[in-house]
């Protein structure tokens, strides 16, 4: 009899329980075969020839050390489906912090992570605030989801600050003489002008506005 572990679980682990009554762990993706795992479940030994299992490789010997790195690590993040649920921007945004994330530390053995280790990262990116708040959400999503699938014992990114926003006054606003140097520049029928009119003759939301286009025509009409 198999029985799915309770969640969080890590992804194609099952336990099988002999009519002896004696606890038996399986890797299995989909319908391929099953790996036995032969360590005791939650030790090193154990999480170690899971991944090895997963990645297809030959079981880890007795003792050997945990070999798992940060690029593993982002790899399996990519299959689950908490990665899958964020928005294509969002996925392609942090796609491009990971890729350097795996090129300068992807070997490292991930376990090693410290909340130390995550700040110096964020602080390495200080001077561009915005991609420091983005490598910090990119962490934070990765080892909350490895933190829940029993991939580390401690989720590092708990208790790193997010980087201090720059204080500044906030962008100017338009006046007359700036929106008619505007218009002059970009006249009725072109698409810069476009998208001034709709936003100062609409009363349209920022992001209503944006959506705005030829399919709204007959519903403008009728009202």
């Amino acid at each position: 009899m198999i029985e799915p572990m309770s969640r969080p679980r890590p992804p194609y682990l099952l336990k099988q329980v002999t009519r002896h009554g004696r606890v038996v762990w399986y890797v299995r993706r989909g319908k391929g075969p099953r790996i036995r795992i032969r360590g005791e479940y939650g030790t090193e030994e154990f999480n170690a020839e899971y991944r090895a299992a997963l990645d297809g490789q030959p079981r880890p010997k007795r003792g050997e050390p945990e070999a798992a790195t940060l690029a593993w690590l982002i790899a399996r993040y990519r299959e689950v489906d908490a990665w899958q649920r964020l928005s294509r921007a969002t996925r392609r945004q942090r796609e491009n912090i990971f890729r350097g994330v795996i090129e300068t530390a992807g070997d490292e053995r991930f376990a090693r992570i410290t909340a130390k280790t995550i700040a110096a990262g964020r602080d390495r990116r200080a001077s561009t605030p915005a991609q420091a708040r983005h490598f910090l959400d990119a962490m934070r999503g990765l080892f909350r989801w490895a933190f829940k699938a029993q991939f580390v014992k401690v989720d590092p990114t708990v208790g790193v600050d997010d980087p201090a926003r720059p204080k500044t006054e906030g962008f100017p606003p338009w006046t007359e003489e700036d929106v008619a140097a505007y218009e002059k520049r970009w006249p009725i029928g072109t698409r810069q002008r476009v998208w001034l009119d709709v936003l100062l003759y609409t009363g349209l939301r920022r992001g209503d506005a944006a959506k705005l286009g030829r399919q709204h025509l007959e519903t403008a009409r009728r009202l």
